[in-house]
């Protein structure tokens, strides 16, 4: 018998909600075939069969339950009626609007009269109709209002609107209060001079067309997977107070805003992907990030982040480490400014990097040589390319 259960897609993931279910009850599934879409608090992920079978679903559509929790079996358990549906437990409705008493029904009206009278409050036996056999009107009961108008005072406007968090933002309010509380932050920056790296990425493109396009963010991604070879305290997380586990292998997550907040999804091996590649990867995956269909070892992994809001028009930011990561990496835009090189002043464009580091694991010095190696690269991206 294998178990379908509510999957952990992260750290701070405590429950999922069962969109649907794309196989029906008492189905026979092939092993990787899709059962069922979840929603999370990041992103919508499709679960497959780990093993083929008959399908029993335990748990309807609609459903919230906690991580661990069996959602269906697959062979070795009885395959009698799916369960009923539970009704989904959601915000209660908005008041409505006060519905027009029940003689308002036997009035002959237009169906525009008939909603402006319920919008309104509008007792429509007591409109005068004005349409072909008394028929009530539009232009009736924006008559019959208009000389209310003064008896009903307008409501006040509110000074204010409560707005419900989304399950997104409170799993990153709870991310972040968590690592600003328990994790000792320091932070370190550095200037880079961008001028080569923007030339070698306009000769690969005039080179090789669509297929040598990068972005400013595909060379730091870059640079900070090979600098983190070099400087593996930054890329580990503290097992617990005496063990730091260092890790041998680059996963970087790409900081990606949508509309309900971040999602950061993992580009693996990061330092071993040719430029080019990893390019075309980060893009996948932030397609991916904006669309909702990243499966879930897409966005679990993550040694280091990195966290690019260039694209704003930001300068410089400090960003907040993703927990049990050691560090993230803030980048700015690239903008033009005078700097002086061999005694002359000229205008090249600078981009500010700035990295958050765990002060458990790792110090100003070691942060600083960290965005050294990074600088090195990105002004010198020919290395970029070995």
């Amino acid at each position: 018998m294998a178990e379908v259960i509510m999957p952990k897609m992260g750290d701070a993931m405590t429950e999922g909600r069962i969109l649907s279910w794309r196989k029906r009850h008492g189905e026979r599934v092939e092993k990787g075939e899709v059962l069922a879409e979840i929603e999370t608090d990041k992103v919508n992920v499709e679960i497959e069969a780990e093993a083929s079978g008959i399908l029993h679903i335990a748990v309807p559509e609609g459903r919230t339950v906690p991580v661990g929790q069996v959602i269906a079996y697959i062979n070795g358990h009885p395959v009698g009626p799916a369960p009923e549906p539970q009704p989904v437990q959601t915000a209660p409705p908005p008041p409505a609007a006060p519905a027009p008493p029940p003689a308002t029904e036997r009035v002959k009206a237009s169906p525009l009269a008939r909603r402006i009278a319920a919008e309104h409050g509008v007792d429509l036996s007591q409109v005068k109709g004005t349409g072909p056999g008394g028929r009530v009107v539009e232009r009736d009961v924006l008559a019959y209002l208009e000389r209310r108008a003064p008896a009903v005072p307008p409501p006040a406007e509110a000074e204010y609107e409560d707005v419900p968090l989304s399950r997104m933002r409170q799993a990153i309010g709870w991310v972040v209060t968590q690592s600003k509380q328990q994790v000792p932050h320091f932070y370190v920056t550095v200037e880079v001079d961008m001028g080569r790296a923007l030339e070698l990425r306009e000769q690969l493109r005039e080179a090789l067309g669509e297929e040598g396009r990068l972005t400013v963010n595909d060379l730091v991604l870059k640079a900070t997977a090979l600098a983190l070879r070099q400087h593996p305290d930054l890329n580990s997380q503290l097992v617990d107070e005496q063990t730091l586990r260092r890790f041998r292998r680059v996963h970087l997550g790409i900081m990606v805003a949508t509309p309900d907040g971040l999602i950061v999804p993992v580009l693996r091996d990061a330092d071993r992907l040719p430029l080019l590649q990893l390019a075309k990867e980060a893009r996948r995956l932030v397609e991916g990030a904006h669309a909702k269909r990243l499966r879930q070892e897409e966005y679990t992994g993550a040694t280091f982040s990195v966290s690019n809001l260039g694209m704003y028009d930001v300068v410089n930011f400090v960003a907040v480490i993703q927990p049990p990561q050691a560090g993230i990496l803030a980048v700015g835009r690239a903008q033009e400014r005078p700097v002086v090189r061999s005694g002359q002043v000229v205008v090249r464009p600078v981009l500010q990097l700035t990295v958050s580091a765990d002060h458990r694991v790792t110090d100003g010095v070691g942060a600083a040589r960290f965005l050294t190696d990074v600088k090195g690269l990105l002004e010198n991206p020919a290395r970029l390319l070995l």
